[in-house]
């Protein structure tokens, strides 16, 4: 769509600066022409009035030419009473002459030689008058010929004169219907070329640059040095066509860079598709940490990407997965309190931001973290910092480090919060997962420990019974007088049916007890207190529970393994170790170990080789292995024993590791 701007031919402020609009020019040109026509037509006018005047007074000279002949007749015929009048029509058609009549175009030329024969006329007339009014008898008759013989030949001069006056008036007429009908060419003419330079031509061009224009010729541009419409026009055309270049010029541009944004916005669709679909089938935690880290770093193009994992109360962030991570520094920073470096932000400031690592003093930072200086000697200079959120709660962070500080643009930044969108859900899925697994084994075992105490658990305690009857009854025996020494025999023979039967029963309700517990509602320091308390019950026995480091939670169907383990352990210091005290110590950091030991009498190494085929410790070892954890059991005689049950590490070791900068 065009700019509504192009809507006009040309801008309104244009109009204002015309110099000489077309239709002033038109109108000097038809102005001027115009005066000149008048000016020969009154010219024209002028003459023939003039000619007419002086027509009339020619044939008004003519009647006093007459009169001046009969007044002499009338002088010679001795009719006095008949010159009066002629002598008033005489001094009238005189005074006519010299005056000329409004009434009709009469009047003597008004040059010199004309008026001085009229004078001339007037003086032989004044003269003539007045002898011929003294001479009243006829006396005089040949002085009154001469006298009007001198007369007439003046009136002939005055007639002559205004004949030549009129002979040039009329040539001055000829030449101004001459110059009239010239005059008429040349504004034929004058117009014609002031059309064709004024407007047909500037319409041609304007025509010719339109053509241009629908051939796809955008560089096509007209003359526009006029200062009139015609100029404003084609300045007009020259702009639109200059606006319809640019745009033409910068569709290829803009096409390319839409392009470009689109093949962005499909690669960012692919990698959050890829991103999801990876999520959905990570098998384990530490496989989605690993595989997510390589993924960040190969989107972001980072030299190094780490994932951290935070606990309840955002205290601390635990190493899940690092890709291109320094060794050094992934053993170094395997678990940072929040807030110690620019890893690890707080849950109420926590947001994407970008850390200049080798100018920590412009982000506020004036004595660098030992971490940050780590960071820098690896060769790191900026840091991207992505929270990663789950329900509006900051459970993580996803760490990109770059050698070369890189912008973020506000694309990325959404992409990488999306991704870490996508982590949060995958390991939630993982955790429910593993929740779902626990809920299973804890379900079948609540079924095992309804089936053994409906069916094992009462017959012992039927046998209990019965062992208790028939010791009652040898009792009776003995009192009767029996032989002595098999009544012994068999008092020692119930007795150990009698403790093997409670022995049994103890197992049983322990057994029960441990398929009953569950882990999905509480971290594993609160559970092991929780066995701790069972066992101090059933044994009298007190216990020391210690916890040191800070690491990642265990998921739930791990922690359950490892109390089992636990449990078995403290059954067995209370079945054979014979102990005044038993302890349970905790590291997590860096990698989880649970060790059990007592101060029981212990046994030796023969004897604990021979007790492999123990069912207890065999379950003991199947249950590490299936959390591929590794159990050591090391016992002294007379020292106690210790058993120690080693979990692999959460984060594993970073793949594609940078060399130290």
């Amino acid at each position: 769509m065009m700019p509504s701007s192009m809507s006009l031919p040309f801008p309104t402020a244009d109009r204002a600066a015309f110099g000489r609009p077309l239709a002033a020019k038109l109108g000097i040109i038809g102005c001027l022409l115009l005066a000149l026509a008048l000016a020969a037509v009154g010219l024209s006018l002028w003459v023939t009035w003039q000619l007419e005047g002086g027509a009339a007074a020619v044939n008004e000279a003519g009647r006093m030419r007459m009169q001046t002949w009969r007044l002499a007749q009338t002088l010679s015929s001795g009719e006095l009473a008949r010159m009066p009048p002629q002598l008033a029509q005489f001094d009238e058609s005189l005074t006519l002459l010299r005056k000329g009549d409004p009434a009709r175009p009469l009047a003597v030329p008004r040059n010199s030689a004309s008026h001085a024969a009229l004078a001339e006329v007037a003086r032989h007339w004044s003269a003539m008058r007045s002898a011929w009014l003294a001479h009243t008898d006829g006396a005089a008759s040949p002085f009154v010929a001469q006298q009007a013989e001198d007369l007439v030949s003046a009136i002939d001069r005055l007639v002559r004169t205004i004949e030549q006056q009129l002979a040039r008036w009329t040539t001055l007429l000829n030449g101004a219907q001459f110059v009239m009908i010239a005059l008429a060419i040349a504004a034929a003419l004058t117009l014609l070329y002031a059309a064709q330079l004024l407007v047909f031509s500037p319409l041609t061009r304007l025509q010719a640059g339109l053509q241009r224009i629908e051939t796809g010729d955008l560089s096509a541009r007209v003359d526009a040095r006029g200062d009139d419409e015609f100029g404003a026009v084609a300045q007009g055309f020259n702009r639109m066509a200059q606006r319809l270049q640019n745009l033409y010029a910068s569709l290829e541009r803009r096409v390319h860079e839409k392009t470009e944004h689109l093949e962005a916005e499909r690669a960012r669709l692919a990698t959050l598709y890829e991103a999801a679909a990876f999520v959905a089938h990570a098998r384990s935690l530490e496989v989605l940490a690993q595989g997510f880290a390589a993924q960040m770093r190969r989107v972001a193009r980072a030299d190094a990407a780490v994932v951290r994992w935070s606990d309840e109360h955002n205290l601390r962030y635990v190493l899940l997965g690092a890709d291109g991570w320094p060794s050094a520094l992934v053993a170094a920073e395997s678990c940072v309190r929040t807030g110690d470096c620019c890893c690890g932000q707080a849950q109420d400031s926590a947001e994407t931001r970008v850390f200049l690592l080798r100018d920590l003093s412009s982000q506020g930072a004036s004595d660098p973290s030992a971490a940050e200086r780590a960071c820098t000697r690896s060769g790191f200079s900026s840091l991207v910092s992505v929270p990663v959120r789950l329900h509006e709660r900051v459970v993580g962070e996803i760490d990109l480090f770059y050698r070369q500080h890189t912008p973020l643009a506000d694309e990325d930044r959404a992409l990488l919060e999306a991704l870490s969108s996508h982590l949060a859900g995958g390991i939630e899925a993982q955790r429910a997962d593993a929740l779902q697994r626990e809920a299973a084994v804890a379900d079948e075992r609540g079924l095992l420990a309804r089936e053994l105490h409906d069916s094992i658990a009462q017959s012992l305690a039927f046998l209990r019974i019965q062992a208790g009857l028939l010791r009652g009854e040898i009792g009776r025996a003995d009192a009767t007088g029996r032989s002595a020494g098999r009544s012994e025999r068999v008092q020692d023979a119930l007795t150990e049916l009698d403790t093997g039967i409670r022995e049994s029963l103890s197992d049983v309700r322990e057994l029960l007890m441990h398929f009953r517990t569950r882990t999905n509602t509480e971290d594993i320091a609160p559970a092991l207190r929780t066995t701790l308390t069972k066992f101090e019950h059933q044994t009298g026995l007190p216990t020391v529970l210690r916890i040191q480091g800070e690491g990642m939670p265990l998921p739930p169907d791990i922690q359950v393994q490892v109390l089992h383990v636990v449990q078995e352990a403290l059954s067995n210091v209370r079945k054979h170790a014979q102990a005044r005290r038993a302890w349970i110590e905790v590291w997590q950091s860096p990698q989880w170990v649970f060790e059990v030991h007592d101060d029981g009498r212990g046994m030796d190494e023969q004897t604990l080789e021979m007790d492999e085929t123990h069912v207890g410790l065999g379950i003991m070892r199947e249950r590490a292995a299936s959390i591929q954890a590794e159990l050591d059991i090391h016992s002294v005689p007379g020292a106690g024993t210790r058993v120690t049950l080693t979990l692999p590490c959460l984060h594993p070791a970073p793949t594609g590791q940078q060399p130290h900068a």
